[in-house]
């Protein structure tokens, strides 16, 4: 069974500063030279040049996930739409986190049992660390980061409320259209009875 990908372990959702870095990549019409000019430009105004390479390293590999219809509208759609976008963009990114979205956050929203804590990743995780044996490798302190960004990506997505609940996803019709070009469609990553979160 493929490997977890866990180097999620900072940076939230990443979704303002991946509507910047679209701009770059629909400016450039490549991604040749995208992370370069970002860094020249100090697009991402990061404060030192390590945390610049690291902030744009991991917002690229998300964004490159997304198709050219979904990066056009990080760059000129709603901030909504753009955490919507970058939520699925971390989806499939990391299947951990996919996993986490698709089987127990939008399970227990299917389920009308709409709460999620930091116990329940726990649970998840040991479940998981059967088939999957790095994840029994990873000391206390990054398990604790990785729960720790993937609620925080919950929360600026607006998917999860500070006090645990399950926040339905409200997606526009572009939004959704755009994640149902993907089989299965990519909507199974939110809390929403399929195409029922559209609105027009």
């Amino acid at each position: 069974m493929e490997r977890y990908a866990l180097s999620f372990t900072t940076g939230g959702l990443l979704s303002r500063e991946a509507s910047r870095v679209a701009q770059i990549y629909l400016e450039l019409g490549r991604w040749d030279g995208v992370s370069q000019t970002v860094r020249e430009r100090n697009i991402l105004q990061a404060r030192t040049s390590s945390s610049s390479t690291r902030v744009v390293r991991e917002t690229l590999q998300r964004l490159r996930t997304l198709s050219d219809r979904e990066i056009e509208l990080m760059s000129d759609g709603s901030p909504t739409e753009g955490r919507h976008l970058m939520w699925a963009a971390a989806c499939r990114k990391y299947t951990l986190i996919a996993d986490f979205a698709e089987e127990v956050v939008r399970e227990r929203f299917l389920l009308m049992r709409p709460i999620v804590s930091g116990d329940d990743f726990d649970q998840f995780i040991l479940g998981k660390s059967l088939w999957h044996p790095e994840l029994g490798e990873i000391k206390p302190s990054t398990a604790k980061k990785l729960r720790q960004n993937v609620f925080r990506m919950l929360r600026e997505a607006g998917l999860h409320s500070d006090s645990g609940d399950i926040i339905p996803a409200i997606m526009s019709a572009r939004v959704v259209e755009a994640l149902s070009d993907r089989a299965p469609s990519d909507i199974r990553f939110f809390p929403t009875t399929t195409s029922a979160g559209a609105v027009q």
